[in-house]
C-alpha cells in the first residue's frame, strides 16, 4: 500500500530549526514527503501548487492561511498539523466546511511561556530592572532614592492569573514552591476544577485589587480585547506588577501608558498592540516598563514542535485520534 503524501510548507531555511533528523526519519517512515522548495514559508500561490494530492500538510509561522482558494486546490487534504503558538490566522471557514482536521503543536510552547512568566515575576518583585538602571546611572545602596525601589519577594505574595489556559496552568504548577495565593479570573473555569488546581476563582476587578502580580494568559477575542482597561489598571495596588505574555490587544495600551506615567505600577510586556510599538511609543521609554519582542516562547524548543507534528500525523494515518486536535468551537478559548 502506498504511503500518504504530506506537504511541508514552511520553507527550507527553517528546516533545521523546526525538525530534528529523527523527526524527518519518522515522517519518512509513514509518508511520502513533498516540499515547498523556497527558502521562506509558502504563500498562497505556492500552497495552491504544492497541496493538490497531499493528504496532510505541516504549517508554521509565515505560511499563508488555508483560505477558500487554497482549500479548493487542496483536493485531497485531510489534516493540517500546525507548528506555532496559534492556528487562528492559518485556518478559515473553508477548512472546517471541508472537514479538514487541525492539530497544533503550540502546547510545547506553553511551558516555555510559563517559565518566562515566572522569571518576570521574580525579577519584577525584586525590582531587578530599575535597580540595574540605577547602578548603571552611578547609584548604589547609599543613594537617597534607595528606599523607593522597595524590593520584594515572590514567596507568599498574591498572584492573579487572567485565564486558566495551558500557559496559565503551567504557571500555577511553577508557583507551587513559592506558597503564593493564586487568584484566577476565567469564565470557563469550573468550581470543581479551581478546587483541583487549588486556586481561588474571582472576578477580574477583585483580582486586580487583591494581586501583587497580575499576569495575562487568556486569548484575544471580541470579549477580551482591551479587557485590561483604565478601571482595571486603576484598581491595581501601588507597586504591583502587570505581565502580558499573551496578546497585546487584551490591554488598552493608552490606558496602560497613562497608568504607567503615574509611576504606581510596573509592567513587563512581551506582546504589544501594535507590534512592534511605534518608535515614539512611551512604552519604549518609560522607566517602569520593559518590553521584549514577543519571544516568551523560547525558540530552543522548536524541534519539539516538529516532533509533535510528526507524531500527530503518524497517529492520524494509523487510525488513532490526534492528541492535540483543534476544533472550531475551541477558537475563542485559545490564544
Amino acid at each position: 500500500m502506498s504511503k500518504p503524501t504530506v506537504a511541508v510548507t514552511i520553507g527550507r531555511d527553517h528546516y533545521t530549526r523546526m525538525f530534528s533528523d529523527g523527526a524527518w526519519d519518522r515522517l519518512g517512515e509513514v509518508a511520502t514527503i513533498v516540499h515547498h522548495e523556497g527558502p521562506e514559508p509558502a504563500g498562497t500561490a505556492e500552497l495552491i501548487e504544492l497541496l493538490p494530492g497531499a493528504r496532510a500538510c505541516i504549517t508554521s509561522w509565515g505560511v499563508a492561511p488555508l483560505d477558500a482558494e487554497v482549500v479548493a486546490a487542496a483536493d485531497t487534504l485531510e489534516l493540517m498539523a500546525h507548528m506555532g503558538s496559534s492556528v487562528k490566522r492559518f485556518v478559515s471557514d473553508a477548512v472546517w466546511a471541508r472537514g479538514i482536521r487541525v492539530t497544533s503543536a503550540g502546547v510545547t510552547l506553553a511551558r516555555d511561556v510559563a517559565e518566562t512568566t515566572l522569571g518576570l515575576m521574580i525579577v519584577g518583585r525584586k525590582r531587578i530592572w530599575p535597580l540595574g538602571r540605577h547602578v548603571a546611572d552611578g547609584g548604589w545602596r547609599d543613594s537617597p532614592v534607595w528606599d523607593r525601589w522597595d524590593a520584594r519577594e515572590l514567596s507568599r505574595s498574591t498572584v492573579g492569573l487572567v485565564g486558566a489556559s495551558n500557559v496559565g496552568r503551567h504557571v500555577i504548577d511553577l508557583l507551587r514552591p513559592f506558597e503564593t495565593t493564586i487568584l484566577v479570573a476565567d469564565p470557563f473555569l469550573a468550581a470543581e476544577e479551581a478546587e483541583r488546581l487549588d486556586v481561588e476563582r474571582v472576578e477580574l476587578e477583585e483580582l486586580a485589587a487583591r494581586s501583587d502580580i497580575v499576569s495575562i494568559h487568556c486569548p484575544e477575542n471580541d470579549d477580551t480585547r482591551h479587557m485590561i482597561d483604565a478601571p482595571i489598571l486603576g484598581a491595581m495596588t501601588d507597586g504591583s506588577l502587570l505581565i502580558n505574555t499573551a496578546r497585546g490587544g487584551i490591554v488598552d495600551e493608552a490606558a496602560l501608558v497613562a497608568e504607567l506615567e503615574t509611576g504606581r505600577i510596573f509592567a513587563f510586556l512581551d506582546v504589544t498592540d501594535p507590534e512592534p510599538p511605534a518608535p515614539d511609543s512611551p512604552l519604549r521609554h518609560l522607566p517602569n516598563v520593559v518590553v521584549t519582542p514577543h519571544i516568551a516562547g523560547c525558540i530552543e524548543n522548536c524541534n519539539r514542535m516538529g516532533e509533535l507534528a510528526v507524531e500527530e500525523i503518524r497517529r492520524y494515518f494509523a487510525g488513532e485520534p490526534p492528541v492535540y486536535e483543534i476544533r472550531p468551537d475551541m477558537l475563542d478559548r485559545i490564544a
